[in-house]
């Protein structure tokens, strides 16, 4: 008779197997374990800094861009606007064209398109080019993100799946205090080519990270790109998305405006706006840390005391701004806050849209794009009708309290997600 597998391994009395292999003890394993998890989970987050600083980093040299290429500076800001429609477009495009194909293939594949585009915008020779080639680096933005959430979801145990996703969004955090600042001052005294060169790069090592770390993937569940589509078709997916346009747009409303603000009513000189702007980024870093763990205990009810937080301290900002010290404060306390909620929004999508996750998490950072642009339109509103700068603080309150009241209908007969 032929021995079995487990009879030819069989520890001999030295602690060996007959084999002459030495068995790894249960805990060591378990510590392997770990530390792959932890390197695939800090890969994707790199990738988030790689997308930060694609989208956030031109924002800083728009001026040397206008400038460079002889245009004006609202002319060239068609570059951030592209990227912004291309992130919309791309996310909700691609996760669905690309569920059939095994997850890390398809998160390189965006990684690579990401660092094309963005050598291409450093070589790009007149402002038409430019914006078409930001236009494509804004298309993996979203479904790399979203892969990346529900890949991260998928590497760890059900009860620590927020705090996962948080690594993810961590990403985007990290770009806005670091990378960003100094993508920036790099592209203003080499020139701004530079800045897009320094976000390829980034590109470049995620592809390397993710590559080596991260375990081969099957694809999802669905196997079709109908089954990813009907998706679209639940209402309750549709009202998740509508919370965080409207509930989210009033931080945007805010930090559009924010570096004016500071200068003409807290009184904040000039040169101290990128500092503060900064302690916005760790604001939205500690929010997102503390996000994902509020979470894993509760979806749809961080979301909801997460807006009623947001209005808050929106309203608050009113006040706070007069003063500069305490204008830093609200400015720091915003990022947190804004953030703690954005982990659940992401789990909540994937949870709504469960035959097609990838989809769902994917619409975040449509929704996210879209939150832009209505609370910068809503902010712009405010400002022409003469309310000044600490009214924009109400216009974010009064979406939030909204994104509440959306939260609610979500719930109505979806008791058993996460509420």
């Amino acid at each position: 008779m032929t021995a079995s597998p487990a009879a030819s391994v069989r520890p001999e009395p030295g602690g060996t197997t007959s084999s002459g292999v030495q068995p790894v003890p249960p805990a060591a394993a378990h510590r392997e374990s770990r530390r792959r998890t932890a390197l695939a989970l800090a890969s994707l987050a790199l990738g988030g800094v790689a997308f930060g600083t694609a989208e956030f980093a031109s924002m800083g040299v728009l001026p040397s861009v206008a400038s460079a290429l002889a245009v004006s500076e609202p002319t060239a800001g068609r570059i951030i606007s592209a990227y912004a429609l291309g992130v919309v477009t791309g996310a909700p495009v691609l996760a669905v064209l690309g569920s059939r194909t095994p997850r890390r293939s398809l998160l390189l594949a965006l990684t690579a398109l990401l660092s094309v585009a963005n050598v291409a915008s450093a070589a790009a020779p007149t402002l038409g080019v430019l914006v078409a080639t930001r236009f494509v680096a804004g298309l993996p933005h979203g479904a790399f993100l979203g892969i990346a959430a529900t890949v991260a979801a998928s590497l760890v145990p059900a009860e620590r799946r927020g705090r996962a996703i948080a690594v993810v969004i961590l990403g985007l955090t990290i770009a806005n205090v670091v990378a960003v600042p100094v993508s920036t001052a790099v592209g203003q005294h080499y020139g701004w080519r530079v800045t897009f060169a320094v976000a390829g790069l980034l590109g470049l090592l995620t592809l390397v990270a993710v590559r080596l770390a991260l375990p081969s993937l099957p694809p999802g569940r669905l196997d079709t790109m109908t089954g990813e589509l009907r998706a679209l078709r639940q209402g309750q997916v549709w009202l998740a998305i509508a919370v965080c346009v409207v509930g989210f747009g009033g931080m945007f409303a805010v930090y559009t405006y924010l570096s004016s603000t500071l200068t003409t009513v807290s009184g904040i000189p000039r040169a101290w706006v990128p500092a503060v702007l900064s302690l916005f980024g760790v604001g939205m870093a500690v929010g997102t840390v503390l996000g994902g763990r509020l979470a894993d205990r509760s979806v749809t009810g961080t979301i909801s005391l997460g807006l009623v937080a947001i209005a808050v301290v929106m309203a608050g900002f009113t006040g706070l701004v007069h003063h500069p010290a305490t204008a830093v404060v609200g400015v720091f306390g915003i990022g947190m806050i804004c953030m703690t909620p954005m982990p659940s929004v992401q789990a909540r999508l994937m949870d709504v849209a469960a035959d097609a996750p990838i989809l769902g998490a994917s619409l975040v950072h449509s929704a996210a794009n879209a939150a832009n642009a209505s609370g910068a339109w809503a902010g712009g509103a405010v400002l022409s009708i003469g309310a000044g700068y600490p009214a924009i603080g109400w216009v974010g309150a009064a979406m939030a309290a909204t994104g509440v009241l959306l939260t609610h209908l979500t719930r109505k007969g979806d008791s058993d997600v996460h509420a």
